[in-house]
């Protein structure tokens, strides 16, 4: 059994207004063993958010089963820990009190949560700033802090939905080799979010593509690149053999859905 089983999940939304049922996720299946760093990418709007929150418990899908730990998931939980795609920070708290929250939500007292982040402040590269406020800090530095919180109540499972997509390309390349180091100190289980394959070629053991919507995982592509690794990697034949590859698959979905698209507003001319 992986760290993370899900079985079978589907996810349908109903839509009152018009009057149609939505199949956002069909029968996704998969595992995500200890310690592993697995990314999921895919055509936009195949389910992958959606996924992330039914792990993450805070919407339920409509069939199937969600194991962590061999324990069902039916709630959100302090097992796991979700960073967005924005900081999201208090923007009147400091960075070691934004980074304390987490732990100050579990009922751990203010000044011994400051305490206990100080590690994870110094593992994300953010030592000497704990007393700034979130707008002295750059966006790379934000989502630093943001990582920090996360890791701070020390979950199982670390969820991270597109955490870079609101950076700069530069930032956001030295911030893929940044979650790498802490990654690798921390030893979390980390199912990563993202609609860059060279991102997540670049971090994963493993990537799950995901088909068109409704969602479901058509490949599961092993990331047989050694570790450590620094960003000249990219540069790597196979590394750019692995990326087409993938590449390929979501084109292949996204031509698929175009041409279906068509049809049916062809039929609904006649």
């Amino acid at each position: 059994m992986g760290k993370l089983e899900a079985v079978d999940i589907g996810m349908e939304y109903y839509q009152p207004r018009i009057r149609h049922r939505l199949l956002a996720l069909e029968s996704v299946s998969l595992t995500v063993n200890e310690g592993e760093f697995v990314s999921m990418v895919g055509p936009s709007g195949c389910g992958k958010t959606t996924f992330l929150k039914i792990v993450d418990g805070l919407i339920h899908p409509t069939r199937g089963n969600l194991l962590l730990d061999g324990t069902r998931i039916d709630r959100p939980g302090r097992e796991r820990a979700l960073v967005f795609q924005d900081a999201s920070l208090f923007p009147w708290y400091t960075v070691i009190r934004n980074v304390a929250y987490g732990l100050e939500c579990q009922g751990v007292r203010a000044s011994d949560a400051q305490k206990q982040v100080q590690p994870f402040i110094d593992m994300v590269g953010l030592a000497g700033f704990e007393l700034h406020y979130p707008y002295e800090l750059s966006g790379g530095m934000q989502q630093r802090a943001n990582l920090a919180r996360a890791l701070a109540v020390n979950p199982e499972l670390l969820l991270m939905d597109e955490p870079f997509a609101s950076l700069d390309a530069q930032t956001r390349e030295l911030m893929q080799a940044e979650l790498l180091d802490v990654w690798r100190q921390a030893r979390k289980t980390v199912l990563f979010i993202t609609h860059h394959i060279s991102e997540a070629v670049y971090l994963s053991d493993r990537v799950l593509v995901m088909g068109a919507r409704p969602g479901r995982v058509i490949a599961d592509v092993a990331i047989d690149l050694p570790r450590p690794r620094d960003l000249t990697l990219k540069r790597n034949p196979h590394f750019l053999e692995l990326e087409d590859h993938i590449w390929g698959m979501i084109v292949s979905q996204v031509k698929r859905t175009m041409l279906s698209d068509r049809l049916v507003a062809a039929n609904g001319a006649r």
